[in-house]
């Protein structure tokens, strides 16, 4: 059977697709509580579990209804697929989860912060937990990670390294990119088939469990990436900059669910962004004068977009605002980046200054999200 495109060539337009949040759905938990659900459908995504990872929908190759639901963790479910491809051709979508820069759609710490080189990714250095539903009957899908690899440590593009997939399991007729080039290989404790094919640009390079499984707990990257190495299909002064997980689909695959999703760094895992402002007036003067914030990164991960909040103690009006964006409803005063300044680096700031009428008090405290 003729192999399939692998998941990374159905990404290239991805990024100008991606959109805002289809919809918001209110669903009762099992307390009573009403927990927020999101849908996603064609190229739709959003970040999750703090913006640690973002869900896909990534329906690349299907223009058939197909969506899938998160609740805000670290996880997600095909809702809903009519996808039908040939299983000798490219599949319809790749609904997945992902820690890192997808074409330059990035999430918060973790690789994103910290790209690492292939010859820093040692035994225990990047490890991966991954539990699923699978549904099985007359669907064909595979369940599979894409791990990216670039030249440099970033991107805003496609990757131009190796993609590196791991099948833990697939449905119906369907097999991997390119052609099978070993068989038996022991990894890490596991035993995998490895195939492999040229995708012009990069390589595409398949590990498939030779014996299926539904989750997969610490599983470590180094030998998978230590053998690639080996077999010359990727190189150890590229970066490893993304990892996702989730469901190629060719035929149907509604069920298909990720029920939690985990990548930890040296043991830890990614820690979302944090920021705080501090507030001072360098002057003042009779009637009015001169305040400033302090943005400060405070996480070990990249702010991206900024918003300040405080209150007045009492009738100060701002007249002009630099550094941001600021709208201010009686003593309470918001601002957001400006388009300029939205991205601050872990330990680093920007400053926002403001002229305002006013006695010079100074807000009990300023928020920072």
């Amino acid at each position: 059977m003729a192999g399939t495109p692998a998941a990374g060539t159905r990404a290239v337009a991805s990024l100008a697709a991606v959109a805002l949040i289809a919809a918001v759905l209110l669903a009762l938990g099992s307390s009573g509580a009403r927990a927020a659900t999101t849908q996603l459908c064609q190229m739709q995504s959003t970040p999750v579990a703090g913006g640690i990872y973002n869900v896909q929908n990534n329906e690349w190759g299907s223009g058939a209804s197909e969506c899938v639901s998160t609740d805000g963790n670290a996880d997600f479910t095909v809702t809903n697929s009519a996808i039908s491809n040939a299983t000798n051709g490219a599949p319809g979508g790749y609904p997945s989860i992902y820690q890192g820069c997808h074409w330059g759609v990035c999430t918060s710490g973790g690789l994103t912060a910290t790209p690492i080189q292939v010859s820093s990714l040692t035994a225990g250095k990047v490890t991966t937990s991954w539990s699923t539903a699978q549904p099985g009957g007359s669907s064909d899908y595979d369940v599979a990670y894409d791990i990216w690899f670039n030249q440099t440590p970033t991107t805003t593009g496609q990757p131009n390294g190796t993609e590196l997939m791991i099948w833990l399991n697939h449905n119906g007729p369907v097999q991997p990119f390119g052609s099978q080039v070993a068989s038996n290989v022991s990894l890490g404790g596991r035993s995998y088939n490895v195939w492999e094919g040229s995708q012009g640009s990069f390589d595409t390079v398949s590990y498939t469990m030779t014996t299926g499984t539904t989750s997969v707990s610490g599983l470590d990257l180094a030998p998978l990436v230590q053998d690639a190495v080996s077999r010359g299909y990727t190189k150890t002064s590229w970066y490893l900059i993304d990892i996702e997980a989730g469901f190629e689909l060719w035929q149907g695959g509604a069920g298909l669910a990720t029920n939690s999703f985990a990548v930890d760094i040296n043991g830890a895992a990614p820690v979302p962004a944090t920021c705080s402002g501090t507030y001072s007036v360098p002057s003042s003067w009779s009637g009015g004068f001169q305040g400033q914030v302090v943005v400060t990164d405070t996480g070990n991960s990249p702010v991206n977009g900024w918003a300040l909040a405080w209150t007045f103690p009492g009738s100060q009006q701002i007249t002009s605002l630099w550094g941001g964006s600021y709208t201010q409803s009686g003593q309470t005063v918001t601002v957001t980046n400006a388009p300029y300044d939205g991205t601050i680096k872990p330990g680093g700031s920007v400053t926002i200054g403001f002229n305002a009428n006013g006695a010079s008090g100074s807000p009990a405290s300023v928020t920072c999200t």
